[in-house]
């Protein structure tokens, strides 16, 4: 099973060219971030017709996250527990009914800037709300993908130049501690499962001539439980993405899970 994260930036105003990767590199199921639409103007029917079913949490201008996937989708949660009161669009969950079901979610973390701002206290609420959720899930001892835009730089090999970002809610103590807690409750990073190279960055800034520069961090990540690391067979970060028409500032970053019976190690 291919299963794809990727931050779209406005799935409306990149249609076509979300279209054509989806066509190109036909994962079963993606998740994505920033749809930027209430569900209502969500162009499900272009995605129905390519085969998937479609499921989404959206928000209007802004946030909003959906999943698609080529199996049936059940046990669908929309927003994140723990805080009732929490309007944006961030998190939507489901378990793929494949032959093997997996749960996956598709997750867009707050970015939490400018530190020094209740911006930045939501970001570390929210991670810590994560936490306690992912924790409740990883009791289920199932296969299990928390996939998305964290909207962390977790080491200063996950930057170009790590040090443009010292003042950024995005590589401070608080958020990198955050995210590694996240992953000690047993959740695997498969670009590190998989020996992706060093290097490898899935956003590149409009602005600055960042991508021209290579200037890029990697802070789209798919976590798995040990029930979905055990079945890693790969994972592509599609770093020609970035080249297409209209581009989002993030690129898809592709796992490959066997999830036949008896695929375990």
């Amino acid at each position: 099973m291919r299963i794809a994260t990727w931050n779209v930036n406005s799935v409306n105003a990149r249609l076509p060219t979300v279209l054509a990767w989806l066509e190109q590199a036909a994962p079963d199921v993606a998740c994505f971030q920033e749809i930027k639409c209430v569900d209502e103007k969500f162009p499900r029917e272009a995605f129905e017709s390519l085969g998937y079913n479609v499921e989404t949490h959206g928000q209007k201008s802004y946030n909003g996250v959906a999943l698609l996937s080529k199996h049936p989708l059940s046990d669908i949660r929309r927003g994140l527990p723990g805080d009732e009161t929490d309007e944006q669009a961030r998190y939507l969950e489901a378990v793929v009914e494949a032959p093997r079901p997996i749960r996956v979610a598709s997750i867009y973390l707050p970015n939490g800037n400018p530190i020094g701002t209740e911006k930045f206290d939501y970001k570390l609420a929210w991670f810590e709300r994560l936490n306690r959720h992912a924790r409740d899930l990883l009791a289920f001892e199932e296969p299990l993908a928390l996939c998305g835009d964290y909207n962390v730089i977790p080491e200063p090999e996950d930057a170009k130049n790590h040090a443009a970002w010292t003042d950024d809610a995005l590589f401070q103590p608080q958020s990198r501690r955050a995210f590694r807690a996240l992953k000690n409750l047993g959740l695997a990073d498969a670009h590190e499962v998989a020996n992706e190279p060093a290097g490898t960055y899935s956003f590149w800034d409009y602005q600055a001539g960042a991508w021209q520069r290579n200037h890029g961090i990697r802070i789209d990540f798919a976590l798995l439980s040990p029930q979905a690391a055990d079945r890693l067979r790969g994972i592509e970060t599609h770093r020609e993405a970035r080249e297409m028409d209209k581009p989002s500032d993030h690129v898809p970053v592709v796992v490959d899970l066997d999830l036949s019976a008896g695929s375990e190690g």
